[in-house]
């Protein structure tokens, strides 16, 4: 599976299936949002928090992609993410674009 944030692939006829998307909402545990509290006191990155929007988008793009396989897709263009705050220390990401087969 091809997966491109533009709408089109280079030497590439497309035809498009029709849009396809994944997400997700995560969260990580009382005990890393504590940690991770004190450490804006002081600055810095949040890794725990880095590494759950990684996670986030890692599964969002799997789901997205599983969708496009059900419809017989060669490829995914036009990807883009978006994110919202669902809650404190939560966090929705999601995954979409246009699925397309290859002429």
């Amino acid at each position: 599976m091809i997966l491109v944030n533009t709408d089109y692939i280079s030497g590439k006829e497309l035809e498009m299936l029709g849009m396809v998307k994944g997400s997700t909402i995560q969260s990580k545990n009382v005990g890393k949002d504590i940690t991770q509290s004190f450490k804006t006191l002081v600055g810095g990155e949040l890794t725990a928090y880095t590494e759950m929007m990684n996670e986030a988008r890692a599964l969002a793009t799997k789901r997205m992609t599983q969708e496009a396989e059900k419809l017989g897709a060669d490829a995914i263009v036009n990807i883009r993410y978006a994110s919202a705050a669902v809650m404190q220390g939560a966090a929705e990401v999601m995954a979409y674009g246009t699925a397309v087969k290859f002429r």
